[in-house]
């Protein structure tokens, strides 16, 4: 199985989303494998964010992301990474599907209620960056044989 990052941001946390987007995860059939609400350091922000350092709204991305609390989670499952970014819509919500995350529940790109890794890579980097291993639990769901074959 694959794991992924997923965080509800301050915008999503600030509008009583977690629970939606908890939901929505769980209903797809994904394992929460790891959660934990956090106040994201200017330090945390700047490594997570390193590859938009120098880019027009990397400022704004640092304050924003470290204004209020987030929620950090790994999600496992087949095709984790794919099936969370299908989920999430594009990081423009205008330009989002409805009934992705980001469609149904933002407005703009500067509030767009969650970010998920795009890659093996950057999930592997950023699951390190939040959680220790200790953290990251492995176990099994009961619904787990009627929703992979």
């Amino acid at each position: 199985m694959e794991r992924t990052f997923l965080m509800v941001k301050p915008d999503g946390v600030a509008r009583g989303l977690i629970g939606e987007v908890i939901s929505r995860i769980e209903r797809k059939g994904l394992k929460i494998v790891a959660l934990k609400m956090i106040w994201v350091s200017k330090e945390l922000a700047e490594e997570h964010y390193k590859e938009h350092r120098g880019k027009n709204f990397y400022d704004g991305l640092i304050r924003y992301i470290t204004s209020s609390p987030s929620v950090a989670m790994v999600i496992e499952g087949k095709d984790a990474i794919s099936v969370v970014r299908a989920m999430i819509g594009k990081t423009n919500p205008k330009e989002a599907a409805l009934g992705t995350i980001r469609g149904d529940l933002a407005m703009e790109i500067g509030r767009n209620v969650v970010h998920a890794a795009d890659s093996e890579e950057s999930a592997k980097r950023e699951i390190s960056l939040y959680f220790s291993e200790d953290e990251i639990f492995s176990y099994e769901k009961p619904d787990e044989k009627w929703v992979y074959e």
